[in-house]
């Protein structure tokens, strides 16, 4: 699709500055929104050009969301075809075989993959494919093309279920694009076997962000007693069980995400130092405070508290009482991890909720560990708002 072919998108008077800066996207505000712009179909690819007329990058556009240009490629004339997703997905691949080792990781993490709007997950011959942008929806059938191309899965999963699809004037929805999509199917991850659920579990069924978090954490627990609340399917608990540590006890308030979590202890033979409990996490913490019971690693990993920027005031708040219902529970000289998956939620804020629900708590603490998402969950530099997992490890006196 060369450049004459390609409707254009004009930018407004001293509103290119950011884009040109390296900036991914233009925002609805910045375009010139004439009866013509208006009416291309959202998704469409565009070239998007400064005031002067000057070529900023091939686009796919948007009239109706306000994230509207989302940039593909600085030349405007790049054909967008299989064979473009391909080297892209291809480029993605071999970094995350570098990096991880193991076919199981997120081989495409949007814009900084150069693939906007777009997030796989693979978990051996089995993807799972979330589409956030009406851009990527409409070049969702050469994506499966490229995908089938490339890595020759036996089940794609489209996963489009996310409430991000309905700003793009999206449907949600989960179509089953290859293969079957049935019960859990099992990954690895740091040496360790677990179970995902594509279809039915959170987001695509894992969370691969928390891989070196999780790693780290087992090395600190070896030797002691762990509490892994929001433990979702186990991630932190059985694996700090399975590298050593004397017992993981495992709390959430999901069912079914305990029965994957029991079943990941069963397939690294620690069923005998791990248990399970269904409850609401702050109900726990409490009755545990309240009972003296203390344990030398406390995981506090919640799903995120703050969803939108209402919630952002009173939501931020839930750190704060999450830190101080489980600081009593961290044996002195025992170690503390606290997350945040909220992208709202900044990393000076999250910090002080956690200073803020320790001084509740009376405990004295250091910080030896600022971290977030793992090596596969990289960050355009344009974006740095979407690094959005924050994690902080402390020992408490």
């Amino acid at each position: 699709m060369a450049d004459k072919k390609l409707p254009s998108v004009l930018m407004r008077a001293g509103e290119d500055r950011r884009v040109r800066a390296g900036h991914p996207w233009a925002f609805s505000n910045e375009i010139l929104m004439d009866a013509e712009t208006k009416a291309l179909p959202a998704g469409s690819l565009a070239v998007l050009r400064a005031p002067g007329g000057d070529a900023l990058g091939l686009v796919t556009f948007n009239p109706h969301s306000l994230i509207a240009a989302r940039i593909l490629s600085p030349d405007p004339a790049t054909v967008v075809d299989a064979l473009f997703l391909g080297r892209r997905l291809a480029r993605a691949a071999a970094l995350r075989d570098r990096l991880v080792g193991v076919p199981y990781y997120r081989l495409i993490h949007a814009e900084a993959d150069g693939l906007p709007g777009l997030v796989v997950d693979r978990f051996g011959d089995a993807l799972v494919v979330q589409v956030n942008s009406a851009g990527m929806d409409r070049l969702t059938p050469i994506l499966l093309e490229a995908l089938d191309a490339e890595l020759s899965p036996k089940t794609i999963l489209l996963k489009n279920d996310s409430p991000v699809r309905e700003l793009e004037g999206l449907k949600r929805e989960v179509v089953v694009a290859k293969g079957e999509a049935g019960g859990p199917i099992e990954l690895i991850e740091n040496g360790a076997r677990f179970m995902a659920d594509l279809s039915g579990g959170q987001k695509t069924g894992w969370f691969y962000d928390q891989r070196d978090n999780r790693r780290f954490v087992a090395e600190l627990a070896r030797d002691s007693t762990v509490l892994d609340v929001y433990c979702y399917s186990g991630g932190f608990g059985v694996l700090a069980a399975k590298e050593g540590a004397k017992s993981a006890l495992c709390i959430d308030r999901s069912q079914p995400a305990l029965n994957v979590a029991q079943r990941a202890a069963e397939l690294n033979g620690v069923t005998g130092k791990v248990s399970f409990e269904k409850s609401e996490v702050f109900d726990a913490l409490e009755k545990m405070g309240a009972a003296g019971q203390q344990f030398g690693v406390v995981v506090c990993d919640p799903p995120a508290f703050v969803k939108s920027r209402k919630d952002l005031k009173i939501g931020i708040q839930g750190y704060r009482k999450m830190v101080r219902l489980a600081a009593p529970l961290v044996a002195p000289g025992g170690f503390l991890f606290a997350a945040s998956c909220s992208h709202l939620v900044d990393p000076p804020p999250f910090a002080d909720q956690v200073r803020r629900g320790l001084h509740d708590a009376g405990r004295v603490a250091r910080i030896l560990r600022t971290s977030g998402a793992a090596l596969d969950h990289p960050v355009h530099p344009g974006l740095p708002e979407s690094a959005y997992l924050k994690a902080l490890t402390l020992q408490l006196d």
